[in-house]
């Protein structure tokens, strides 16, 4: 529960983030902003739920995850920067502004999350031999 209520936490972020963008700079950065902050939220969210899942059936799974979901994410980030400027031809200003800032702060508010995750002590796990 903990784990969904953080990735709550983040959506509510970006929508005022992006709410507040739009208020301040009109109604032409609305869609380049939200797709801008819409990957970094995917990616963290479901990377969050994902390890805070692993973490509590095997602490001993969390460092392969971890390894993989970077690899998609290299992927699935390149692919969303290329489809929303080329494909999309979103203005790349605010898309890239919103991004970058959705970015930093997403995975910062991730990092502090594992952090705590680690902090706690390991759930006991059936290890295999």
């Amino acid at each position: 529960m903990a784990a969904v209520r953080l990735v709550l936490w983040m959506t509510v972020a970006c929508l005022v983030a992006g709410g507040a963008a739009t208020w301040w700079f009109g109604n032409a950065v609305r869609v380049p902003v939200a797709l801008g902050l819409l990957a970094p939220l995917l990616a963290t969210g479901a990377t969050w739920l994902l390890t805070e899942r692993a973490y509590r059936q095997d602490p001993q799974r969390l460092t392969p995850l971890m390894v993989k979901a970077f690899g998609v994410k290299v992927v699935f980030f390149g692919g969303f920067v290329v489809v929303a400027l080329k494909g999309l031809r979103v203005s790349p200003v605010p898309f890239m502004l919103s991004f970058t800032g959705a970015f930093v702060a997403l995975y910062l508010t991730e990092a502090l999350a594992l952090r705590q995750l680690l902090l706690r002590p390991a759930p006991d796990a059936t290890v295999t031999r």
